[in-house]
């Protein structure tokens, strides 16, 4: 199988990618980007195959993405291929390019979309947190709502809602835990998000909510909010902030969740979702 991956070996989510490549094991062609960016022509292409605007694959953490004002309004595609082949490190990472398609691999469970078959013995990161798969559920499904009771989250509106859930297991199956989300336009409400007992403390919480973040962020959501009683600490990890409920927009104020089902002594917490 031919794969190219376009690679920051200072990044390591890029790292990671790669090394779950080779756990499936395949070989790929490692291009690094910082010492032969593509072409402008090459980016736009894959852009395209990826479905999104090229801005999307524009990293703004540790670039000068903001001094070269490349977040206005008024830039176009040329003036940001510009940038790019001044600065190489604008260009986002690891962009990964199989048969079944391109992608931006952020995080690298993701690269798992673009293989035939996904490797079924458990890796590790090279922080020690366990790589996760994930699978779509139906909100009805028993087992979710089962899951959800035990961890005293609410369930009352499961079967009327209109998100996405997913299992979480480890590369070799163990169940690690479940997530969701309900997207309004760009407004994405997290819910349901949950680890097993005996499985936390290894960052396989963390895992799981980039993942279920970047489905969000594939589905059009840039922003996401969440509410919580008891995990305040964990999400402001993760880079949400506490914000007040009045500040919330109507998809978020207006939902089951803040209405009803989530008490007034839990926390809203928001943050921008950005791959």
């Amino acid at each position: 199988m031919d794969v190219v991956v376009y690679h920051n070996p200072d990044c390591g989510t890029s790292r990671n990618t790669l090394a779950l490549l080779r756990h499936a094991g395949i070989e790929p062609h490692v291009v690094e980007y910082l010492k032969s960016p593509p072409a402008p022509a090459l980016l736009l292409q894959l852009a395209q195959r990826m479905g999104w605007p090229l801005r999307d694959l524009l990293r703004e953490r540790g670039t000068p993405f903001a001094e070269l004002g490349l977040g206005g309004a008024g830039v176009d595609d040329a003036a940001r291929l510009a940038a790019i082949a001044a600065h190489p490190i604008l260009l986002n990472r690891p962009i990964v390019v199989t048969p079944l398609g391109v992608k931006l691999c952020r995080p690298a469970e993701t690269m798992l979309d673009l293989l035939p078959i996904i490797p079924s013995a458990d890796l590790d990161r090279d922080d020690g947190s366990p790589f996760l798969r994930d699978e779509q559920v139906a909100a009805g499904d028993p087992r979710l709502a089962r899951a959800l009771r035990e961890a005293g989250l609410p369930t009352q509106d499961l079967r009327g809602s209109s998100g996405r859930f997913f299992s979480y297991r480890t590369l070799g199956g163990t169940l690690v835990g479940y997530g969701g989300f309900e997207l309004d336009g760009e407004e994405v409400l997290l819910r349901s998000i949950l680890v097993k007992e005996g499985l936390r403390g290894r960052g396989a919480g963390r895992n799981l909510a980039l993942l279920l973040m970047s489905r969000a962020f594939d589905a059009g959501g840039r922003r996401a909010w969440l509410f919580t009683t008891s995990a305040t600490a964990f999400f402001e990890r993760l880079g949400f902030t506490p914000t007040h409920r009045e500040s919330a927009p109507p998809a978020i104020a207006n939902s089951a969740q803040a209405l009803a089902l989530c008490p007034a002594s839990a926390s809203l917490f928001t943050r921008r979702i950005a791959l």
